[in-house]
């Protein structure tokens, strides 16, 4: 006879949700395509307001640094189509992905213990407004 064991559901995440792209995208480590793909993130560098992304399947673009854009609204609202066959995203990680919720009065800001220092990400753009 066949024991039944029981899967352990991820533990909910809270995260503010009017927080920055870039901190947004280090934390949870996911793109929306614009055809609807999620893309796995390999690296993320700063530079200046910008930052450079590269995927899984080695794909590279620049993105801004914006609260509004597409790809803020399609990881709040988890809008996507499917997955990226070449970046093999993990089971777990939208299992993860699945259980985080997004509040506007409660949740992490993702201030510290991200891949950017709050300091750094702040110094780079007063960097980019002391060249103004």
């Amino acid at each position: 006879m066949g024991k039944k064991t029981k899967v352990k559901q991820p533990a909910r995440r809270y995260y503010r949700k009017r927080i920055e792209l870039f901190r947004l995208i280090e934390k949870i480590k996911l793109w929306p395509s614009r055809r609807g793909l999620l893309h796995g993130i390999k690296t993320v560098d700063l530079i200046g307001g910008q930052a450079r992304i590269t995927t899984h399947c080695n794909k590279t673009f620049l993105i801004t640094d914006s609260r509004n854009s597409r790809a803020a609204r399609w990881l709040r609202n988890k809008w996507f189509k499917g997955i990226c066959g070449v970046c093999r995203v993990p089971d777990w990680k939208l299992a993860k992905y699945s259980s985080t919720h997004f509040k506007r009065h409660y949740g992490s800001a993702l201030l510290q213990g991200s891949g950017f220092k709050g300091s750094e990400v702040q110094r780079l753009k007063d960097s980019n407004l002391d060249r103004t």
